[in-house]
């Protein structure tokens, strides 16, 4: 069986998570005997890790020159997304208007594109990120034309306008997986455009695979999809590479609960600075690490500093790689109070570093973990209180740290692949 997949994001080049648990999924697929996956990714810098996938195909790399396009909703879709920069600033005016001035009629659609015939991505999540997600659908379309494959995994929203145009062009079975919907990431304030998208996306798929109950559900109940058409598998975590277990000591003697993802709506960073705020009106010895970056970092270290809190707390930017998890092995306790986590790998890596956890109930990891703490992310009470009962008697800690251990060494990347495998059987 051969799969064509779509993703955004693949290693070393990813920004969160869904890099992560692509890379994740087809390192567990190399497990599966006569299992083949061609990965597609709107940029490709060349030094990706193709030693589990059959290849890497970046869309900036094909040309559009001297090609049909065969898709029903590609008319439809660059309408829609035209209008839409009237509203969303991913143009200047003279853009817009040259934009616009190339629809033309009789049934045929021109792009702008360089003098090779091929599109520009960013590789990112720029300005222009609608105008890409437009362009990879018609190279996805093309990509179908010309690859022999069985059937198509499109991974979160970006990448459902290709798989929809690879599904048409080939005819071929689509799976959609959803790593989050735009409930989560907006904390319910949608953007009409990202849920229209997904929704498409959702209505066209064969199968989708959602990462917990939680998305599950979301999918079901917020965008009317059957129930029998959605399946949970969930995510996993790959061993810690042998480099990463030599790291320095974290030089001071004081505890370390850190928080390490973006810092964002959706990962409630507010709750933990008011639950460590909390935490220091009762023990001294304790520094707080916000590793991450995001749209509310600057919102944070003034909610620090007004707490005058800010001698207790340090933020790193983005980490990556080893640094992660140096960051991990320094640290006393991990919290992860998220908002609405549709799973969240995080807390399987602090684990595997021998770390406790703390995670909210609103988080899809929630659901398979039992060797972690748990709160309700609004419970800032709660969360202070199990802060400081894992800072202040070491057994609990050792506890949840060994037994965590050993509950996330279970949870492979190869299980994830042998269940995704059985969706991919039930829609051939």
């Amino acid at each position: 069986m051969k799969v064509l997949m779509f993703g955004w994001e693949f290693p070393p080049h990813i920004s969160g998570g869904l890099g992560t648990a692509c890379y994740g999924i087809t390192r567990g697929m190399a497990s599966i005997p006569d299992l083949d996956v061609l990965f597609v990714v709107p940029k490709a810098f060349g030094d990706e890790d193709t030693s589990k996938v059959e290849g890497i195909i970046g869309a900036n790399d094909i040309s559009i020159y001297n090609k049909r396009i065969r898709y029903s909703q590609m008319s439809k879709q660059l309408d829609y997304i035209e209008v839409d920069s009237q509203l969303v600033p991913y143009v200047d005016p003279d853009d817009y208007y040259k934009l616009k001035s190339l629809n033309v009629g009789d049934g045929f659609k021109y792009f702008q594109t360089d003098e090779q015939g091929k599109f520009h991505f960013s590789g990112g999540y720029g300005s222009r990120l609608l105008e890409e997600i437009r362009n990879y659908a018609v190279i996805g379309n093309i990509i179908a034309q010309e690859n022999t494959f069985d059937v198509i995994h499109a991974h979160d929203w970006l990448t459902y306008p290709a798989g929809i145009a690879a599904k048409e062009a080939s005819g071929k079975p689509l799976v959609i997986h959803v790593h989050a919907t735009d409930f989560d990431r907006s904390g319910g304030s949608v953007n009409p455009v990202v849920y229209d998208i997904e929704k498409r996306g959702m209505e066209a798929a064969d199968k989708i695979i959602a990462v917990s109950n939680l998305t599950r559900n979301t999918v079901i109940e917020k965008y009317g999809i059957p129930a029998d058409k959605v399946v949970t598998v969930y995510n996993a975590v790959d061993p810690i590479k042998s480099e990463f277990n030599n790291f320095s000591p974290k030089g001071v003697d004081e505890k370390i609960v850190t928080f390490l993802g973006r810092i964002t709506m959706q990962k409630g960073p507010e709750y933990f600075i008011e639950a460590a705020y909390k935490v220091l009106q009762k023990m001294d010895n304790v520094r707080f690490v916000m590793a991450g970056s995001g749209d509310m970092m600057e919102k944070m270290v003034r909610r620090a500093a007004s707490l005058k809190i800010m001698d207790k707390f340090s933020f790193t930017g983005f980490l990556r790689g080893q640094d992660v998890y140096s960051m991990l092995k320094m640290s006393d306790l991990y919290v992860m109070p998220s908002v609405s986590e549709p799973f969240g790998i995080s807390p399987l890596e602090a684990m595997q570093s021998e770390v406790p956890v703390l995670i909210s109930y609103q988080s899809g990891v929630a659901e398979i973990l039992t060797y972690a703490i748990k709160t309700d992310f609004w419970d800032i009470d709660a969360m202070a209180d199990a802060m400081y009962g894992v800072l202040n008697y070491p057994s609990l800690g050792k506890m949840f740290a060994k037994y965590g251990k050993e509950e996330v060494d279970s949870l492979k990347w190869e299980n994830s692949a042998k269940q995704i495998k059985k969706v991919y059987d039930s829609v051939l």
